[in-house]
């Protein structure tokens, strides 16, 4: 009696949508009506066909809901279904504070892939680095998951612990990091001064920018104002995942005063939006290096990108990760929700940073020398997936793994010490070659300016 129901519904669907069609000359005539009647049709057979005859019995919500998830996850690595968990769970991070590790992630080649620890997190200081491949959370597999569906994992209480597997290039084994959460307080702006000339009170502004959070903008105007004489500035974009577009184009607003910052452009015209410079207040003399790496995402890349196409800065370190892609978040129905691209940013010379990211201006690896050659794990691209899958094989037959201490005392060390210490040394230039570059590079303008 059931089957015989459910044959009797879809043959009314199928007379109705039929009967509708044919009712519209107009529509019946372009190929694309038909060919999206038939894909509504081919879904619904799908349906009823699981709905019958699957091993197991599941009702239509599950399976529409099982749909739209993997609707989603197939267009993008950043678009998502959002179930009422995760609708939820969304409203708690923009509302309020969580307990979390202090990592922001990615998807790339198609792996789930630390874009950058933020500092003075837990994931920082446990070790985690940028461009680590998250294999496993707890006991759980991240191949195959969305992003949400793992960050959902890694969130949670504050004090609790959780264990992450990761790949590392230049390690020959999976590392494990024990991390206990933590409430994630993020100071995004600081700052120190290289002196270039200590007797004429010279010297340089080295400001780093962890993170695009809404008060980026009065920070860096702060530091400018209590600095009046500082002969340039080195802005450090190192491992900063992104965040508010305002403070992006707020930042670039301070020294670029004409012409389009960035801008971005989707299917809907409504999306499309050109963000431009203003003269009033811009310093356009103050010379600017910007360091960059593998960890810079999203709004790093447009300051980074747009100081370079206009000529404005000179960009130094790693090519950048490549995140250039708006997403909106729509409410379905009162507990769920759909988070979709819609748009791409553009920087002012009219690239895209989408799975391209920035290239420097002058290529610097990171250490105090040149970088050494990797060792045993240098993964193709086309073969990582499947490498991956081997490692876990490995982990879940006892396999050994490097095992790491959930805190790391020279980490923390060192932080508290930078954190009182205002003034970069020579010794501290030798340790870092990228911003000794990036020094080098200003001494230069300097010089061509003639400071």
């Amino acid at each position: 009696m059931f089957k015989k129901d459910k044959k009797v519904i879809l043959s009314t669907f199928l007379a109705i949508s039929s009967a509708l069609f044919i009712a519209n000359p107009i529509e019946a005539k372009t190929n694309k009506d038909e060919s999206k009647l038939e894909a509504y049709l081919k879904f619904t057979r799908v349906l009823n066909l699981i709905e019958d005859q699957y091993v197991d019995e599941i009702n239509t919500t599950t399976l529409i809901n099982k749909a739209l998830k993997g609707l989603l996850a197939n267009l993008d690595a950043h678009s998502a279904y959002m179930d009422a968990k995760s609708f939820k769970d969304l409203n708690i991070q923009t509302k309020g504070e969580f307990g979390g590790l202090g990592i922001v992630v990615g998807m790339k080649k198609g792996v789930l892939t630390v874009i950058a620890p933020i500092d003075d997190t837990p994931a920082q200081r446990a070790g985690i680095k940028a461009g680590d491949i998250i294999l496993k959370i707890d006991n759980k597999s991240t191949l195959g998951m969305t992003i949400d569906e793992t960050v959902n994992l890694m969130r949670g209480k504050p004090k609790t612990k959780i264990k992450l597997t990761v790949v590392r290039k230049g390690e020959s084994k999976p590392l494990v990091f024990e991390i206990v959460r933590d409430i994630i307080k993020i100071h995004s702006v600081k700052h120190k001064f290289i002196y270039l000339d200590k007797k004429k009170k010279e010297k340089v502004l080295y400001i780093h920018i962890s993170s695009f959070d809404s008060k980026v903008v009065d920070n860096v105007q702060k530091i400018l104002k209590n600095n009046p004489n500082a002969k340039g500035i080195i802005f450090d974009l190192r491992n900063n995942p992104g965040g508010l577009l305002s403070q992006a184009t707020g930042l670039l607003d301070m020294f670029i005063d004409k012409g389009v910052l960035v801008s971005q452009k989707g299917r809907d015209k409504e999306e499309n939006v050109v963000y431009k410079a203003h003269s009033a207040n811009t310093n356009t003399k103050i010379p600017i290096t910007v360091l960059v790496n593998g960890g810079s995402a999203s709004a790093s890349e447009i300051v980074s990108g747009a100081l370079q196409d206009t000529h404005r800065g000179i960009i130094v370190g790693e090519q950048t990760f490549g995140k250039g892609s708006v997403q909106i978040v729509v409410p379905i129905g009162k507990n769920e929700g759909v988070k979709l691209t819609v748009a791409r940013y553009y920087l002012p010379s009219g690239r895209t940073i989408q799975n391209k990211g920035v290239t420097p201006d002058v290529i610097v690896y990171p250490g105090p020398v040149n970088k050494k050659k990797e060792s045993e794990l240098i993964i193709k691209e086309n073969e990582l997936k499947q490498h991956l899958k081997s490692e876990l094989e490995k982990i879940d037959n006892n396999s050994t793994v490097s095992d790491t201490n959930t805190t790391n005392e020279n980490n923390t060390t060192k932080t508290t010490k930078d954190k009182k210490k205002k003034v970069i040394t020579k010794e501290d230039l030798y340790k870092d070659a990228q911003l000794k570059s990036a020094l080098d590079i200003l001494k230069v303008l300097l010089i061509e300016k003639g400071n």
